[in-house]
């Protein structure tokens, strides 16, 4: 066990290992530091009590954080176990004074051991990160537009909403949803914020207080207000048609222009100078909002109203050059 190898996985996600002194014998002592991506570090200490080369690892495990202190010294006891050429791992961790405490490293456990999975499987973070969704919803498209800026690996499978498996998945049959292994997430903004905290790379939520308020608040105007009026009020009723004779209906279209003419001056005065709605750099709110804006100027109505907000033209063509925006260009 190398203390350089055990720093690349060891760890729940969104940790980076900082400091790692082993002694691997019986009897010797090991003490490992892990600093959060937000800041913060815990360290772990114990003892090796078991040693047994490819079957059976057994240490003792404590935080040396005073909050953690009543939580005691606990035993880590690691199997291996070689099965149709396969290695299997069995994690026992014993002695917690409180099931709470248990259960708050059972998750700690899982987090850490989906990083190995990504280290040494050669998919990489598609071994465990699978998004399931339409590759034409907006919102599967944003979350891989924040999998494409992180540089993330994952597993695409298409499923439209009320999908047996998005059923099984969501309680509100809604998709995108996004597993890490044994963790299961919905809603769009709630996995982007995953996707930030846990891995590293560029950041999708701004780098101050500022910044960070307002790529909430656009979070929240897009998935409330400009959401139901460009996709539900203007583009569904042209990609589904349910008007006479099988064609768009356009009562519920223009019904819809003049909400858009005036969410698209709002946007027009939000963007001002910048490119992005929230400080200096793309955040989750650009990320929400481009493949909106990607859908409305390819229809006749969006096209003539997009001139009469320069701004967002302007913004949304930076964000259109972007990699991620290319990489996941729904297909016709």
């Amino acid at each position: 066990m190398k203390p350089e190898v055990l720093s690349k996985w060891f760890g729940p996600r969104g940790f980076t290992i900082t400091n790692t002194e082993m002694d691997v014998k019986v009897g010797g002592r090991y003490r490992i530091t892990m600093r959060a991506r937000t800041g913060e570090s815990h360290t772990v200490v114990g003892e090796y009590r078991e040693i047994n080369p490819s079957e059976r690892l057994a240490f003792t495990w404590q935080w040396e954080a005073a909050d953690m202190e009543a939580m005691g010294e606990t035993l880590v006891t690691l199997t291996f176990a070689e099965k149709a050429g396969a290695t299997y791992l069995k994690v026992h961790h014993a002695g917690f004074p409180a099931a709470q405490a248990r259960d708050a490293h059972n998750g700690g456990w899982n987090s850490m051991f989906n990083c190995l999975l990504d280290h040494v499987d050669e998919r990489g973070s598609a071994a465990t990160l699978t998004l399931y969704g339409d590759p034409r919803s907006t919102y599967t498209r944003s979350v891989r537009m924040g999998l494409a800026e992180k540089g993330l690996a994952y597993t695409l499978q298409p499923e439209g909403p009320g999908s047996e498996t998005i059923a099984a998945l969501n309680p509100f049959k809604k998709i995108p949803v996004f597993k890490d292994a044994d963790l299961t997430l919905y809603e769009t903004s709630a996995i982007l914020r995953y996707l930030d905290e846990s891995f590293e790379g560029t950041s999708l939520i701004g780098d101050n207080a500022r910044s960070r308020a307002t790529m909430e608040q656009w979070v929240s105007a897009i998935n409330c207000y400009l959401y139901q009026v460009f996709i539900r009020g203007y583009v569904i009723p042209y990609v589904f048609p349910k008007g006479p004779g099988g064609k768009p209906d356009r009562s519920v279209i223009e019904g819809s222009l003049p909400a858009m003419r005036e969410y698209l001056a709002v946007l027009d005065k939000a963007y001002g100078s910048n490119d992005y709605l929230a400080g200096t750099a793309c955040t989750m709110a650009d990320l929400m909002l481009a493949p909106i804006l990607s859908y409305v100027q390819s229809l006749p109505e969006g096209k003539d109203l997009l001139p009469a907000a320069p701004n967002v033209r302007r913004a949304h063509a930076v964000m259109s050059e972007r990699p991620s925006f290319k990489a996941t260009q729904p297909q016709a």
